[in-house]
């Protein structure tokens, strides 16, 4: 900037009437009435204004966190598809945990947009962007609070349904899974849009929007916080009762309570039994959902430290604008400095959150997927993976015996041969018969039989043996043929057969 355009004020500020509002955020300027022989003018810190408060290097350290989220975005891509594509019996995928990795795939995104967009962080020398005046600053700030509201939001219905499980036997149906669908999606896109159109997000440092403090605690962060507060509220009551039930257990005198015991007990009092029961269904359940708690009791934690953090940023920010005296010390150490910001950036310590603060807070929502992956995900999936690939580009090879391969070559292998007849006049199976065109017909003969078999048609000519019976007689008065044939002779008579 030129020394025009800072106006009456000392370097490294600007005058704020050179710079008119017509874009960009203008409540986000950093601006202070200072004296002159003119009058008060209104002095401005350039863009963006918290640079001057912190040191060198700290907006490199804030996009080596962006560049970690890419890193989770990885690992929570792969969770998804792993729950899209696998067979269940791979991922034991549940529609908890899909959703709630959506809604971390969400947050990671609005840290990774601005790596690609290279956003200008400043619409004038004075006045950060917005998300009117920057795209990236629209995408990223919305994805941000609608996957933070999500993350939230099904982290309450997770503690929910483990609680309906363990405290009430109830386990979850259809209608939960409706009003869980609903809600957990509903209740973030209605609460994106309260908060883009009565707050809307800015520039407040590094190169992802946030909202702004303009009352950013009434119509998110508060809102926000009370569902959280309610699921570690449920999470603490599901708690509790597991601990009574199981000092419960641990009270009861009767050996049948023992839950280590397999075998069945049919002298403990009603009482006991209950006790017991209780035990080994909370045991189970706590078994199958672990990872469901910890990765809810994780979720709550970040969204509570990820509030207070920016709440406090907004508090510091607002007691600042109220009170000239808490930054009158900074602001004249940069006066009198020329704008060397090293020299003064000890003094703007008690006005800001501390470096380590921020970043730490930047840091754990990047671990977020990887927490996902962690607790959500499980090896399973990886010897899924596996298999599918074995599957899908392995070469398949159709079942064939040896004995088929081996006799495969040879002709005679499919010949039934006739033991009485020679190799040359055996007679062919009629599906070999049927593949040969120059052997469609041949005669077989066998004892009884002179059968010219054709297989485009067949012809038989039927000759009675001698010692046949099988062809119809009139019936005899005497039950025994009188003419019976020679071949029965050596056997006798009936008379002589009772004999």
């Amino acid at each position: 900037m030129t020394t025009t355009q800072r106006g009456l004020c000392p370097a490294p500020f600007y005058q704020e009437d050179i710079f008119p509002a017509n874009g960009g955020f203008v409540s986000g300027r950093f601006c202070q009435t200072s004296s002159t022989p003119i009058g008060n003018i209104s002095c401005c810190l350039p863009c963006p204004a918290y640079d001057w408060t912190y040191s060198d290097g700290f907006i490199q350290r804030t996009e080596a966190a962006n560049w970690l989220n890419v890193a989770a975005m990885v690992a929570t891509m792969f969770c998804l598809l792993s729950f899209f594509i696998l067979p269940v019996k791979w991922t034991h995928r549940h529609y908890l945990s899909i959703c709630l990795a959506l809604g971390v795939g969400f947050m990671e995104l609005a840290f990774i947009v601005p790596l690609g967009s290279k956003p200008e962080q400043c619409f004038n020398a004075i006045t950060p962007n917005d998300m009117r005046s920057s795209t990236s600053c629209a995408f990223s700030g919305a994805f941000l609070l609608f996957g933070g509201w999500a993350a939230v939001m099904w982290v309450f219905w997770r503690a929910l349904s483990l609680h309906l499980q363990i405290c009430w036997e109830v386990v979850p149906g259809n209608t939960f899974f409706y009003s869980a669908l609903a809600f957990g999606w509903g209740i973030p896109a209605i609460a994106l849009a309260l908060a883009l159109s009565l707050t809307g997000v800015s520039y407040r440092f590094g190169t992802v929007c946030h909202i702004n403090h303009t009352n950013g605690l009434q119509v998110f962060w508060g809102p926000l916080l009370a569902f959280a507060a309610a699921s570690l509220i449920i999470q603490g009551i599901t708690f509790g009762y597991c601990i009574q039930v199981y000092v419960k257990s641990l009270l009861d005198d009767d050996p049948t309570t023992d839950v280590s015991s397999g075998l069945p007990s049919y002298s403990g009092s009603v009482r006991t039994r209950t006790a017991r029961q209780a035990v080994r269904r909370v045991q189970k359940v706590i078994q199958l959902q672990w990872r469901g708690v910890a990765v809810v009791l994780i979720i709550i934690a970040e969204v509570i430290f990820f509030a207070v953090v920016f709440v406090s940023m907004d508090n510091n920010m607002i007691s600042t604008e109220a009170d000239a005296d808490k930054a009158r010390p900074w602001l004249r150490c940069l006066r009198e400095s020329g704008g060397r910001k090293a020299e003064c950036v000890h003094l703007a310590r008690e006005l800001v959150v501390k470096e380590s603060t921020i970043l730490a807070v930047l840091v754990c929502l990047a671990l977020s997927g990887f927490w996902v992956v962690l607790l959500l995900g499980r090896w399973s999936m990886v010897l899924g993976w596996i298999d599918l690939f074995k599957r899908r580009f392995s070469r398949q090879h159709e079942f064939v015996s040896a004995d088929a391969r081996r006799l495969s070559n040879d002709p005679r292998t499919y010949e039934m041969l006739n033991s009485v007849t020679s190799p040359q006049t055996a007679v062919k199976t009629p599906e070999r018969a049927a593949m040969s065109p120059n052997s469609l017909s041949v005669t077989q003969r066998s004892p009884g039989v002179d059968q010219k078999i054709d297989y485009f048609g067949r012809e038989a000519r039927y000759q009675s043996p001698a010692t046949s019976f099988s062809s119809p007689r009139p019936p005899s008065a005497g039950g025994w043929p009188r003419d019976r044939p020679a071949t029965f002779s050596s056997l006798g008579s009936p008379k002589e057969m009772k004999e």
